[in-house]
């Protein structure tokens, strides 16, 4: 159980740096960060929009082992999106704390935060 909570506690200070990192690297270009959750707790860690009005959506994970979830989520997003409305998502991304970043079969980007530059 110790185990868990310390893997939980980590997980949740690695999203914050990348939030933190994402705001600083979007607000130099114009745009905002933001989050997505609905009533029924449905949630994206991260929704990058630009001053053009193009976005996408981000979802943050420490470990590879959660790529593949967190990119059913972020495809299950996209579904739920009125793209009538918003358009439609410019990317969809799992950042990682992992070495490699590649783009998956199912057109999900996956980045390593060691990628990032402004």
């Amino acid at each position: 159980m110790r185990k868990l909570k310390i893997r939980n506690t980590f997980g949740f200070l690695f999203e914050s740096l990348c939030i933190r990192d994402l705001k600083v690297y979007t607000q130099s270009y114009g745009g905002d960060i933001t989050f997505y959750r609905d009533e029924k707790d449905f949630e994206v860690d991260a929704i990058l929009r630009t001053s053009s009005g193009k976005w996408g959506a981000i979802e943050i994970k420490l470990g590879a082992g959660y790529i593949d979830a967190a990119a059913e989520n972020l495809l299950k997003f996209k579904e739920r999106v009125d793209s009538k409305k918003c358009g439609e998502p410019a990317f969809l991304m799992v950042l990682t704390g992992t070495n490699y970043s590649y783009k998956r079969e199912d057109g999900v980007y996956v980045v390593s935060i060691g990628t990032l530059k402004n």
